[in-house]
């Protein structure tokens, strides 16, 4: 099993390189606030983890961030390491990282689609993008982690992740303005939900009253802003922001009927 470098531990992180590790892979681990390991094996530094590794695997948080770390590797890793890009930073900033790329370097984007709990039990949707043989290296350490959506070349994963979060965080923002409609009409909440839950927005009720999701708000409104303009976009992510109190709470809490202050 070829060693594993992965970088990023944050909420998701942690739990995917826990499943890697009890897999049987060798495996180095780094994050930008260190102490976060439980127990792997830690690198001081970017270029100290992928040092040595078949595979680097990369979990974070925002475009921003996966350009700086990036900054701190790319110069060390050495031709044939296969570079797995799981972060959620859309199509633009994967093709920055691709310029970036050593000889001999590949780059498959796959970010996930799923929370905390499905992280920890390998059942994320995985939107894989790359060359046939890349997504084919890939296909074990990927499937480990969840059920891998083979999307198209270099990019198509960054971008179906794009179209796939535009939709889901826009359609919970305006179900909070449904509801809030709900109250004026004199409909009882529940009465709404129970009609919705039974129709097409089944999913996004459920995804609205999950208690097991952990997915930022900020994190939210950033994956909208990778969707870039459009109306209705533009006005869900202005409804994310616009209570900065629950910036780190679940995207649920942005339904404000639902929601526990």
């Amino acid at each position: 099993m070829e060693k594993i470098a992965f970088l990023g531990l944050g909420r998701m992180g942690l739990p995917m390189a826990r499943r890697l590790a009890a897999a049987g892979y060798p495996l180095t681990v780094w994050n930008r606030t260190p102490g976060r390991s439980d127990g792997l094996t830690e690198a001081a530094d970017p270029a100290g983890a992928v040092a040595g590794a078949g595979i680097v695997v990369t979990m974070l948080s925002d475009p921003q961030a996966a350009a700086e770390v990036a900054g701190r590797f790319t110069a060390a890793l050495a031709p044939g390491t296969l570079w797995i890009d799981m972060s959620s930073i859309g199509p633009r900033a994967l093709a920055g990282l691709r310029e970036r790329l050593p000889e001999g370097v590949a780059l498959v984007d796959a970010p996930v689609l799923g929370s905390v709990g499905p992280a920890a039990r390998g059942e994320l949707t995985v939107y894989a993008g790359g060359e046939d043989a890349d997504l084919e290296r890939a296909e074990p350490v990927l499937s480990r982690l969840g059920r891998v959506r083979h999307c198209g070349g270099p990019g198509a994963g960054a971008a179906l992740k794009v179209v796939v979060m535009g939709a889901i965080v826009t359609s919970v923002a305006v179900l909070d303005e449904v509801l809030s409609v709900a109250g004026e009409l004199g409909v009882p909440q529940e009465q709404a939900l129970e009609v919705l839950a039974a129709g097409p927005l089944a999913g996004v009720v459920a995804r609205a009253r999950s208690a097991e999701s952990d997915f930022p708000v900020r994190l939210a409104a950033k994956d909208l802003a990778l969707a870039g303009g459009g109306p209705l976009l533009a006005a869900a992510r202005r409804a994310l922001l616009a209570d900065p109190s629950i910036a780190d709470r679940d995207l649920s809490a942005v339904v404000r009927a639902l929601r526990e202050d």
